[in-house]
């Protein structure tokens, strides 16, 4: 069949399809997992380039909402007798972050590297000094001038049915940490030892935090991802399962998800085990590919239906061939009967003879068809737009229909308004 451009329709509605959800537990193998599996997200390298621009905005977030430790010393000195100290309220300051490169590794995972992070590290230092004739205690405040290259290997695994990352390959170097006492009045040794320690303590603790603080805000992302999606696809009595059926495949030009896309209505819940996907069905010439098995696709327009999402009516002055009434039409998979009348309501039976049917064909092909097309579009983007795709900045979007399943390609801008969003909820 030709390629044709699609409207913001069944493309807006399956958007966020591919994201996270609740399912049971992943097969390891996926080509053993294709059959179960409704719903595929390609996302190309050209794509990851984008969302990367804005990774240093993420990475921002999980230095500043980080929490630091007080952290304790001691230790004893000729002529002075025992030093403790402890270093407390290290806060971080103008912050700023050069750039951030990644590579997708084949089989492995992402490789990120965030470079030229610049911070001032600021805190207390409460220290005491003496001997069996003398005991003093202090406090000064102090600063730390730092240069900071951060590297984070996530991997992409199957957690609890729905795509996590592994963030616990993260090193950090630095490259320059300078301490500045308040007022410099102390005593040479001393600030040798607080040198010492400060230094020693800042790069083991900020290590510790920063790399603990992106694995928590990957969970954050995740859920934030995942009650987006969520309130996406639910409205009403509908919603959809999008659990993954097995782990992320990374090649070294795109990452591929795979998805159940079950129907949810009424407590029923649709099933596949016969999907006919194969990765030979996507390309990687655009940014963002969609896999939409016709399984998906109908028990979701069914569920609709039933729900009675598509009804319309045709008055008898829209309807030139007669003076009768065309309530409900009946279009594909979109089920819908068929009611005129003359002084009142008639349904289409098997009773009907063959004038009427004929009547009815020709009303449905001539005015209902149109009709019922006009109205759709104008209304399904209009329940979207409510769902919030209009603010996806999509771009040159795609339907290749197949035999047994759909195609959705495109290209698209950064999702600003979810950074922003996702920002705001993370450093509440």
């Amino acid at each position: 069949m030709t390629r044709e451009v699609f409207p913001p329709l069944l493309l807006l509605l399956v958007l966020l399809l591919p994201l996270f959800g609740a399912s049971q537990r992943c097969l390891q193998d996926p080509v053993s997992a294709y059959r179960f599996t409704g719903t595929v997200c390609r996302l190309t390298h050209p794509a990851a380039v984008v969302l990367n621009e804005k990774t240093t905005k993420v990475i921002e977030a999980a230095f500043q909402h980080a929490k630091y430790p007080s952290v304790k010393g001691e230790k004893s000195l000729l002529f002075v007798g025992r030093v403790t100290y402890g270093l407390e309220n290290l806060e971080i300051h103008n912050l700023s972050i050069g750039r951030s490169a990644f590579e997708l590794r084949a089989g492995e995972g992402i490789a990120m590297e965030i470079s030229n992070v610049s911070a001032i590290f600021r805190g207390t230092i409460q220290y005491g000094y003496g001997s069996w004739l003398v005991n003093l205690g202090h406090s000064i405040d102090f600063e730390v001038d730092s240069q900071i290259d951060l590297g984070i290997n996530p991997k992409l695994y199957c957690g609890k049915g729905k795509v996590a990352a592994d963030t616990s390959d993260c090193y950090l170097n630095f490259h320059k940490l300078h301490l500045h006492l308040q007022g410099d009045k102390e005593p040479n040794w001393l600030k040798k030892l607080f040198t010492d320690f400060i230094t020693f303590t800042v790069k083991l603790v900020v290590k510790g935090q920063i790399c603990k603080e992106i694995n928590k805000v990957a969970n954050i992302l995740a859920d934030f991802i995942q009650d987006t999606a969520e309130d996406f696809l639910s409205d009403g009595d509908i919603s959809v399962d999008i659990g993954i059926t097995t782990a992320p495949v990374i090649t070294a030009n795109y990452i591929e998800s795979y998805h159940k896309g079950l129907t949810k209505y009424n407590k029923t819940t649709a099933v596949i085990s016969d999907s006919a996907f194969h990765p030979s069905h996507l390309t990687e010439n655009r940014m963002l590919y969609f896999w939409l098995s016709d399984q998906v696709l109908n028990p979701l327009v069914t569920a609709a239906h039933q729900d009675g999402r598509f009804q319309l009516n045709i008055t008898g002055a829209e309807i030139t061939v007669s003076t009768q009434t065309v309530t409900f039409l009946h279009l594909e998979t979109v089920l819908l009967s068929v009611t005129f009348s003359e002084n009142g309501n008639f349904r289409s039976d098997a009773s009907l003879d063959e004038v009427q049917s004929e009547f009815i064909r020709e009303a449905v092909e001539k005015i209902g068809v149109p009709k019922v097309l006009s109205v759709l579009e104008v209304e399904i983007t209009r329940v979207l737009d409510k769902q919030g795709t209009n603010l996806f900045d999509i771009e040159n979007p795609e339907v290749l229909p197949r035999d047994g399943f759909v195609v959705i390609q495109m290209d698209f801008g950064f999702p600003h308004h979810l950074l922003v969003q996702f920002l705001k909820r993370t450093l509440q």
